[in-house]
């Protein structure tokens, strides 16, 4: 596959944050008097920006959840984590990138997360200086499936859509960069690829590392 850019989302795909996030907030939900949340409940909430968030929570614990004090919370105890015991990255990743560095393949994040929080882990994990661009919440009006997301990022890195490949673990990431006109390559993390997305991806791959082979 010859590509000119390669376009990562961030949780899921780099980083095995989602299963970290779903136990982070199962405990801010119980110091809270809530409790329940399944992770089927909590790979509904995968990929969505914070509006849909907050509708979710509401509808899930009530008018009077507090949604503001839960970003705080599980933000607090995201921050206290990873200070502690780092980020957990995903198998592969940076063999991916030094591929694509040693490639002179352009890279971008492309994250439904705020600037200040992709940074932060992007540089605990050691992965900020492979980053070309960064493309985060305060990028865009329309978070994913929206194509906005992708073709800013595309923009970005001075690329047509059409030369970049998207990396992707959720469902409205690959529409995001479907309908963007991306490549796009679906790495599963919780949620496996549905009948509607197949046609949709290039390839989908098992991990990072079986993305190391379409991309020369």
């Amino acid at each position: 596959m010859n590509v000119k850019g390669v376009v990562f989302d961030m949780d899921g795909l780099m980083f095995d944050t989602e299963n970290l996030t779903y136990k982070l907030q199962c405990g801010v939900l119980d110091a809270m008097g809530l409790s329940g949340l399944s992770l089927d409940e909590y790979k509904l909430t995968v990929g969505k920006r914070t509006a849909d968030l907050e509708s979710f929570f509401r509808d899930r614990f009530g008018d009077g959840f507090d949604c503001a004090a839960f970003r705080v919370k599980c933000r607090e105890a995201y921050i206290g984590y990873t200070d502690k015991h780092g980020v957990p990255i995903k198998d592969g990743l940076f063999g991916l990138l030094r591929h694509l560095k040693a490639l002179g393949i352009k890279t971008a994040v492309c994250t439904s997360t705020t600037f200040c929080s992709a940074e932060r882990t992007l540089r605990i994990a050691g992965a900020l200086p492979y980053f070309d661009e960064l493309v985060c919440a305060e990028d865009v009006k329309n978070g994913k499936p929206h194509p906005e997301p992708f073709r800013k990022s595309a923009e970005k890195l001075g690329l047509e859509p059409a030369e970049c490949v998207a990396l992707e673990d959720s469902i409205n990431g690959i529409k995001s960069a479907f309908a963007a006109g991306l490549i796009p390559i679906m790495v599963p993390d919780l949620i496996p690829p549905t009948d509607e997305i197949k046609p949709m991806c290039r390839a989908v791959c098992a991990s990072l590392f079986d993305v190391i082979s379409l991309i020369e």
